[in-house]
């Protein structure tokens, strides 16, 4: 019982170590930025068709 509350433990501390590593590697300043210039571009495109 002991040793599979360790491998649970491990199993916990690295899926939570990934999704803060996930929810960390995502820069939202960075894609809002690029969400907005792809927004420009596509008006620039339906403006110049």
């Amino acid at each position: 019982m002991e040793k599979l509350l360790v491998i649970a433990g491990i199993w916990t501390m690295c899926a939570m170590c990934a999704v803060l590593f996930m929810r960390g590697a995502t820069a939202p300043d960075e894609r809002r930025m690029s969400l907005k210039r792809a927004a420009r571009k596509e008006v620039a495109d339906t403006i110049g068709q």
